[in-house]
């Protein structure tokens, strides 16, 4: 049976959106709410290469949190640092199955992997 996990914020109604998608599916993920527990810079590497997309692409940059830190959209390394540090910046939500992972936003895309 597949793994299942998904950074969830429960107050983002696309994160809600795709959490209810893969519960009427059947799925019970292993819900992360990562502004509770942030990922650490060794799970977004593994995210980052299960997404299989550029690291910038988990970058919330309309955040006011990421005018004001200069954010280096051009290093892997820099991204993952100041996402540790910073998880309201973390693009949402992401759906982990196994070893891929898909932002699933809109949720729609969530259908390429379930």
């Amino acid at each position: 049976m597949a793994k299942w996990t998904i950074y969830h914020n429960p107050q983002c109604s696309k994160s809600r959106e795709a959490l209810a998608m893969l519960q009427a599916k059947g799925i019970a993920p292993e819900v992360i709410e990562y502004l509770k527990q942030p990922p650490t810079e060794k799970e977004l590497s593994s995210i980052i290469q299960k997404l299989k997309v550029p690291a910038a692409s988990l970058v919330r940059t309309k955040e006011e949190i990421f005018q004001a830190l200069n954010f280096n959209l051009g290093s892997t390394e820099a991204i993952i640092q100041n996402l540790a540090k910073h998880p309201k910046l973390l693009e949402r939500p992401i759906v982990i199955k196994d070893n891929v992972a898909i932002i699933a936003r809109p949720t729609e895309l969530l259908k390429e992997i379930l």
